[in-house]
């Protein structure tokens, strides 16, 4: 007869590991993808799209909101490598309590971003991605697969 109220590493599998291998995948493939996708024009991917995407958020931000133009650029040309290199480092595993918080606070600039244009549905999917690194953060200790893992661990 099995309890079934023994500790799950017990059992040989742990779904609290498994949890948060989920919410890692997840946040390592968003930022990639988000990051790539801000490189992309009409199907090509280039440099030249990526400055020019960018350079037109920053103005549309800057036009609907009381943000000034050098506060949105400065954000705006960076936030592309920065979500790439976050996700990168969310998929090796690179100090993932410090990448996953920098994560978490790329989302909540995003969305004020979003916030001080009236966006409210942006706002909202946002919010989900800041809860999700939360989520992660609370599991990150049941970690099982980094490249350098924290001191914690």
């Amino acid at each position: 007869m099995s309890d079934s109220s023994a500790p799950s590493s017990s059992r040989g599998f742990n779904e609290h590991a498994a949890a948060f291998l989920l919410l890692r995948l997840f946040l390592a493939l968003r930022a990639i993808f988000s990051g790539l996708e801000k490189f992309e024009l009409n199907g090509t991917y280039s440099f030249a799209n990526y400055y020019q995407s960018m350079s037109r958020m920053a103005s549309g931000i800057t036009g609907a909101s009381f943000l000034p133009l050098w506060m949105t650029k400065s954000f705006a040309l960076p936030l592309g490598y920065v979500l790439l290199a976050l996700g990168v480092a969310i998929l090796l595993g690179l100090k993932l309590r410090a990448t996953i918080f920098l994560m978490g606070l790329v989302y909540v600039a995003l969305a004020f971003g979003l916030m001080v244009v009236q966006e409210g549905e942006g706002v909202a999917w946002l919010a989900m991605h800041v809860l999700v690194c939360v989520a992660a953060l609370v599991l990150v200790r049941h970690n099982r697969f980094a490249l350098w893992p924290d001191k914690h661990d």
